[in-house]
Order: structure tokens, then sequence, then C-alpha cells
């Protein structure tokens, strides 16, 4: 009787759990279940804005929901990263930005709007280098030219804002050259880049993919480029480390962040599509056009490959004396 009652108990709780189980997988929802917002933190134009556009349109037809991108910039991406970690955990808002958020910002600002823990990431997408490129006006040609004429006057180098990558950049060139440099930030690439096209200022160290058309064109002198290989699209500018300046190599990391509450389950799927989505011929054309290395970190490796960069770009900021302008 007693080894009856067992056996009988037995199956009751495994059929008790199977319900449980079934009922916990029933009550949640398919995801996404609505309209999923990209919140690129910088404004339009830039790559990280084409690259999120591109992405969520491919997004649109695998998981059947509309993607939107809402561009809030601000404070070097500060603004529309806080408004992720604000939002609710459940995959919907998502933000789609650079590493530079996350890697300088805190080193730079004395107050950030939301805490390091409040975000994790879903996948580095991308990576790309920055481009050195002056106004001919200047009278500029070659990096020799520009370390003799550094030397005698300030040049003005425009950047994407406080904290950006162009900030950095610029800061450690007059750090670690002759070359005295004045920092002048803009609202994102865009805006930066036509600073140089229009003279307004001597030059910057930007984005690769906004400065090569106007290279091409003969309408911005190009130096080197801060990647560790040559660009994909201009093989026969030097690298910095090539100039003998490895101190000023640098890329910039294309990645998604979710708040860090956001479900595992969510989270996978995120980064399935996302990933499956920079594999289409057209989207890894798209990357080739703006000069972008697919990357494909996703987790532990995601999140260490940026504690990294912020380790070394703390240290930068504290010896080149870098300001929030």
């Amino acid at each position: 009787m007693n080894m009856f009652r067992r056996h009988t108990l037995a199956a009751l709780a495994s059929t008790a759990l199977s319900v449980l189980g079934a009922t916990a997988a029933l009550a949640q929802p398919a995801y996404p279940a609505k309209p999923v917002t990209f919140v690129n933190n910088f404004p339009p134009g830039g790559p990280a804005d084409i690259l999120a556009r591109s992405v969520g349109a491919v997004l649109q037809e695998t998981l059947k929901q509309p993607f939107v991108v809402e561009n809030k910039s601000g404070a070097g991406g500060n603004v529309g990263a806080a408004a992720v970690a604000k939002a609710p955990a459940d995959g919907h808002t998502v933000l789609i930005g650079i590493d530079t958020t996350f890697t300088i910002n805190p080193h730079l600002y004395p107050a950030m709007p939301f805490k390091s823990t409040d975000l994790k990431p879903v996948v580095i997408m991308a990576s790309s280098g920055l481009l050195l490129g002056v106004n001919p006006g200047t009278g500029i040609r070659s990096f020799g030219d520009l370390l003799s004429q550094g030397r005698s006057k300030s040049l003005n180098f425009s950047s994407a804002g406080n904290g950006s990558p162009g900030h950095l950049a610029a800061a450690i060139l007059s750090n670690s050259t002759p070359v005295k440099t004045t920092h002048i930030p803009y609202r994102g690439n865009t805006p930066a880049v036509t600073a140089v096209l229009s003279g307004e200022v001597d030059g910057g160290i930007l984005a690769t993919p906004g400065m090569l058309p106007h290279v091409q064109s003969g309408k911005i002198n190009a130096l080197a480029v801060t990647s560790a290989k040559r660009s994909q699209l201009a093989p026969l500018l030097p690298t910095v480390a090539e100039l003998g300046l490895k101190s000023l190599e640098q890329e910039v990391l294309y990645l998604v962040m979710v708040p860090t509450a956001t479900p595992d389950a969510v989270v996978q799927t995120l980064a399935k599509g996302i990933t499956e989505a920079l594999q289409r011929p057209d989207v890894k054309e798209r990357l080739k056009s703006l000069d972008l290395f697919f990357e494909g970190q996703t987790g532990a490796a995601a999140a260490k490959r940026l504690a990294d960069m912020g380790a070394r770009y703390g240290q930068v900021v504290r010896s080149t004396g870098m300001k929030a302008d």
C-alpha cells in the first residue's frame, strides 16, 4: 500500500510540474508582441543610424512586427541610453549606438544619467576605424604637413560630440605629437564632417563612412585611418600605426543594448535575428559600403570587450586631460 501511495504521489507531482511548466510557457507572450523601437542615441545619417535602419528592415520581415528607429541624441549619447535604461525591460525598446557612451563617457562626465549596470549588450554588430581628414584649404596634403603646421598654430578639429571617438582621437593626437588641436563638438558625425567639408574647421578624425565620399570627390584630403588594418574602400591610405603613431589606433564598435532585466529568451531572439540579418547579402554589402567589419560578439564576450576598451579609454582621458567642452 505504501509503495502504491508513493508511486501515485510521484505521478501526481510529475503531472503538477508539467502543468506548471506549460502554464509558465503560456504566460510568456511571444516576442515581439508589439512594435519595437530602436533608439539611436546620435542624430540621423550617421553609420549607427544607417545600420539600425538596415537591420530593422530585415527584422520587420522575419519577426513580423514593425521596427522603428527613433533618434535621441545629446550628451555624447547619454540622453538616448538613459531613455532605454528607464524603459520597460521587455525587449520592445532597444538601444543601437556606439561603444563610447559606455567606454568613454563614464570617465568624461562627472555624473551619468544611468548606471553601467542598467544596460547589457545583446550583440556587437560591427566595427570601423576613423579617418583623419582635413579641408584642402589648409594646404595640408600629408601627415608630415599636419605635423609641421600643427607645431606653429592650433588646428580646429571637429567631432561628433563630447566623448565621441573623434573627440578622443583628437586628444590623443595632441598628446602624442606636436600637433595642437582645439576640439569643436557637433551634434553627430554628419555635421562634424560637413564642418570639415565647408572649411568651418581645419579637420577631424571622424567615422570613415561619412568622410570617404568627400575624399573620393577631392573635397577632403585624407591622411590616414585609425583602424588596425587598412580601409576596405580606401586601401591606399596608411594606418596610423604605419605612420609610427600606434597610440592613435582606434576602432568604433556598433552595438545593441537592452535594459539589464530583459529576459534571456528575448535577448537571444534579438541577438539571433540581428546576427542573421547582418549575414544577408544585401546587408553585408551595406556594411562594406560603410567600411564596417562584421563582429558578432554576444553576452559575456561582448561585455568583456567593452570593459577592456573602457579601461583603456579611462587611462587616455586621464592622461590627456580631456574635458566635456
